[in-house]
């Protein structure tokens, strides 16, 4: 196999930068302090960057790590807008490009035309096909995926398509940043602080304990979660798994959604088969399966990508799980306080709404919708002074 080469320079060319930081970084980015103060300084942080690239001595920036809660108890590693635009920059042009045409149509998270909303959609097609017969669902879902990938075999993949030396050393930085110290001796201080704070809730006792099964990074494992050039190599990382079902285990109906897969046969033994040479794949990746793989018949129901699917009077059945329910209904009533109290306008609330509108939209949801919304009377609201937009920002679901 031909590995690609003098592709290094594609990066310091100032268009690419602007363009990086106007089409992927700029509109993506929720801290509005952040932009303003970056663009307050454009064209000397534009040149830093180009020189810093030319020069090929860029060295990541420390994360700025915090937890979130919704959808689920996660760590987030946020990146300065410098680093994110070179880590935008070398994502596109040194893994997009190289890599993306060796996926197969159903590794969908993280790509372009793909996602939550295709996923959906290339389900129900699978399951319109199968819905008049007796079928089954291997779901398979990963232990810890981004904590437990290992540098190593990320490297040999990456040098396995790619030559350039510059290349692989800005590469194999990025891979190589949760290595410093400062990474987990932060993670441990959010814990303890959650902890304490959490400590004297005796409600709060469930929380705490998944706040204590949040895992560290060892050395030469895992990639920080919210970087760009992350998700790539997380739906790359199992790009050999993904051909091996399709091509080796002939699954014709097989979806995967970074670390969740789908694959749904008329056999369950077959299944059973396939769960063990999966098992196989990745022991090769040093990784393992957790306690929601399962092998499920279609007449129990399956959970994914927030909803529940079963086939009724050869229809296919999409409901909004319970957890998506609470979480719809909470954000609904956190909006209408924050418009109660001219935190954000009303423009800012329909936008966060219709965001969840559009997600829901996709199963049998109308009793839900309906209900929630009839609780808050719907009025026009004048826009408002607000000082503290990131509020809105920081509530659209992750889909």
């Amino acid at each position: 196999m031909k590995r690609v080469n003098n592709i290094y320079n594609t990066i310091t060319d100032i268009k690419n930068i602007q363009n990086m930081y106007d089409k992927r970084v700029k509109i993506n980015t929720k801290n509005k302090s952040k932009l303003e103060k970056f663009e307050n300084n454009y064209v000397s942080n534009m040149t830093y960057i180009k020189n810093i690239l030319k020069n090929k001595i860029y060295i990541p920036g420390k994360y700025n790590i915090f937890l979130i809660k919704e959808p689920k108890l996660r760590l987030i590693m946020s990146q300065n807008i410098i680093d994110k635009i070179i880590n935008h920059l070398v994502s596109e042009y040194f893994l997009i490009n190289v890599f993306d045409n060796s996926f197969i149509e159903e590794n969908i998270a993280t790509r372009k035309n793909k996602g939550t909303h295709y996923g959906i959609k290339l389900l129900k097609k699978y399951l319109n096909k199968m819905k008049d017969k007796n079928f089954y669902v291997l779901k398979f879902d990963i232990s810890k995926y981004f904590f437990n990938l290992d540098h190593n075999i990320i490297k040999k993949i990456i040098t396995s398509k790619i030559k350039d030396k510059d290349v692989l050393d800005i590469l194999f930085n990025i891979i190589d940043s949760t290595n410093a110290d400062y990474v987990n001796e932060n993670i441990n201080k959010i814990k303890q602080k959650e902890i304490k704070k959490l400590s004297n809730n005796p409600y709060k006792s469930n929380l705490i304990e998944e706040i204590n099964k949040l895992p560290l990074y060892k050395k030469g494992k895992g990639l920080p979660i919210g970087n760009m050039s992350s998700q790539v190599l997380a739906i790359l990382y199992l790009n050999e798994l993904d051909h091996f079902i399709k091509e080796k285990l002939n699954i014709k109906y097989y979806i995967r959604y970074m670390d969740d897969g789908l694959l749904i046969h008329e056999n369950k033994d077959y299944l059973k088969y396939c769960l063990r040479e999966i098992v196989k794949i990745l022991d090769e990746y040093k990784l393992k399966l957790n306690n929601k793989t399962k092998i499920i018949n279609i007449n129990e129901g399956f959970v994914f990508l927030g909803f529940k699917y079963y086939i009724k009077n050869n229809k296919v059945i999409m409901k909004v799980t319970n957890q998506t329910k609470r979480r719809f209904k909470r954000k609904i009533n956190i909006l209408y306080k924050l418009v109660d109290n001219h935190k954000i306008d009303y423009k800012q609330l329909l936008q966060v709404k219709n965001s969840y509108l559009g997600h829901l939209s996709y199963g049998n949801t109308k009793k839900l919708i309906k209900n929630t919304l009839n609780r808050y009377e719907e009025k026009s609201i004048t826009d408002l002074e607000v000082s503290q937009v990131e509020i809105i920002n920081n509530l659209i679901v992750y889909m």
